[in-house]
Parts: C-alpha cells; sequence; structure tokens
C-alpha cells in the first residue's frame, strides 16, 4: 500500500470517526427537541417515536404557562450582573497581575488556583447564613454576588493568560508615538483583548445560566425561581413526571443560550484560538 493511499484512509477513518462523535453529541439535544414536540401518551408508549409524528405544541403552552417567563427574568438578571461584573473584577485583576510587580503577586496567583480547587457546595451552609444575615435571600443581588464569587477566580485565570500573550512592546511603541498609558491601552491593548473578554464571559455565562445547588439552597420562593430551579417543578415526586413537557421547558430553556452563541460566535472563536496559543 502506498504512502499516499494510506493518507487518504486515515483521512477516511478520521471523518467517519468525527461523524461518530457529532451524531452521538447531537442525538440528545435532538431527542429532547423531538419529545418536546410528542403528547405525553406518545412519549409513555413502548414505541419510540424518532421523529415527531404526532406534532403538538400542548406541551410548550403547558410550560409557558407554567411560569417560564418569570423563571426566565430572573434567569437573565442573575447571568447579566454575574457576566458583567465577573468580567470586570477579573479584567482589573489579570491587568494587575500580567503588568505589574508588586509584593505578594505569586501568591495571589497560587491563591486563585487552591480557591478553584475547593467545591463549591462545601460553602453552601455559610453562605445561606451569611445572605440571610444580610437579607439578601430570594433576591436577585444575592444570588448574583454568589455567582460572582464563584466565577471569579476561573475568569481571572483565565483571562490572565490572554493579557499575557499581548507584548507590553505595543503599549511601549504607542507611547512613545505619544500615547498616555492610558490612551495606548485602550487604543491598543484593550482591542486585542476583545476576543479573550468574550470567551471568558462565554464560560461565566455558562455557569451562571446553569447552576443550580446554590439556586435551589437561596432562591426558595416560587416568584424568585431561576430557570433550572422552575424546570426542577415538573418532576414530583407524587405524581408522575409528564416528561413532554419536561423536554419542552428545557428546549424553552435552552433557545436564550443558542441567541447568545450566535451572537458571540465569531468572537468565541477567535477568543478561544488565541488563549490557547498565547496562553
Amino acid at each position: 500500500m502506498s504512502a499516499r493511499t494510506t493518507r487518504a484512509t486515515g483521512r477516511v477513518l478520521l471523518n467517519l470517526a468525527a461523524v461518530v462523535v457529532f451524531v452521538c453529541s447531537v442525538f440528545p439535544v435532538y431527542w429532547m427537541v423531538n419529545t418536546a414536540f410528542l403528547p405525553g401518551s406518545a412519549v409513555k408508549s413502548e414505541t419510540p417515536h424518532f421523529w415527531p409524528d404526532q406534532f403538538t405544541l400542548q406541551s410548550f403552552r403547558a410550560a409557558w404557562d407554567g411560569g417560564f417567563v418569570p423563571a426566565l427574568w430572573v434567569s437573565l438578571a442573575v447571568t447579566v450582573l454575574t457576566v458583567a461584573a465577573a468580567l470586570v473584577f477579573a479584567f482589573l485583576a489579570a491587568i494587575a497581575v500580567s503588568r505589574y510587580r508588586f509584593r505578594s503577586r505569586k501568591s495571589f496567583i497560587v491563591a486563585i488556583l487552591v480557591i478553584q480547587m475547593i467545591p463549591a457546595e462545601a460553602m453552601i451552609i455559610s453562605t445561606f447564613r451569611v445572605l440571610d444575615g444580610w437579607h439578601l435571600l430570594n433576591t436577585v443581588i444575592g444570588l448574583s454576588a454568589v455567582y460572582i464569587a464563584v466565577v471569579l477566580p476561573f475568569t481571572i485565570w483565565t483571562l490572565r493568560g490572554f493579557v499575557n500573550g499581548i507584548p507590553a512592546d505595543l503599549e511601549e511603541a504607542a507611547m512613545i508615538d505619544g500615547c498616555s498609558r492610558g490612551q495606548a491601552f485602550w487604543r491598543v491593548t484593550f482591542p486585542l483583548l476583545a476576543p479573550g473578554l468574550v470567551a471568558t464571559g462565554i464560560f461565566a455565562f455558562i455557569q451562571a445560566w446553569n447552576e443550580f445547588i446554590f439556586a435551589l439552597v437561596i432562591m426558595t420562593r416560587p416568584e424568585a425561581q431561576t430557570l433550572p430551579i422552575w424546570l426542577r417543578s415538573f418532576v414530583q415526586a407524587t405524581k408522575a413526571t409528564d416528561w413532554a413537557v419536561v423536554m419542552a421547558g428545557s428546549t424553552l430553556m435552552a433557545i436564550p443560550v443558542i441567541i447568545f452563541f450566535l451572537i458571540v460566535q465569531g468572537k468565541m472563536t477567535s477568543g478561544l484560538v488565541s488563549g490557547a496559543v498565547k496562553g
């Protein structure tokens, strides 16, 4: 067998493996959407339905009328506050750690790594008591503060890699051309950091949007529930679970995430590649 034939066979096998991985990744999402468009009787039947042959929107109506909109607004408010505050604090911390030399700088970097090793669930009781003392239970501010504290170490560490990937010589060259330090940073360095900010913000968005444990403990009132806690309300121990409604709610919950990813897709790709090369 020639070398060209061997390379062609290898490419075919790699393409087949990629197709298998893609199908295995996409099929759960397809099954969720497919189930959402089926009636409950079809979902519970012994015969699987691989396409919505009994198409209905009843499950979406039940999920929408079951409190989707209030939970959506709570999740959006918490996620936006978390991402905005985490990016601001992480941006300032990453600049300080990467561009300046100060006492205990290495200790600060090590502390970031150590904090990421501590399971967030280990601090639930202490966090609950602190928020209760501050009268911040069942509030967007209280849950957002917890999420910011959880995602901040990771965002600082990730954004630090992007900042380190931008040579400080660019700012010095801009200052030689007449820019002040602030002008050199905002005109030269900050535009290069934009992909990194987007990529880091996406990770913070995912963590805040999908978080369940803290939201379950802190947001106990029905009107203050986030979407993951709202979705759990359809699974009850006293009666059979309507899985069609659960899948419809999951589909509705995924729509804002899909829209967000479509908006930032370009910046996300360049940011991830930049971080992999320069971090």
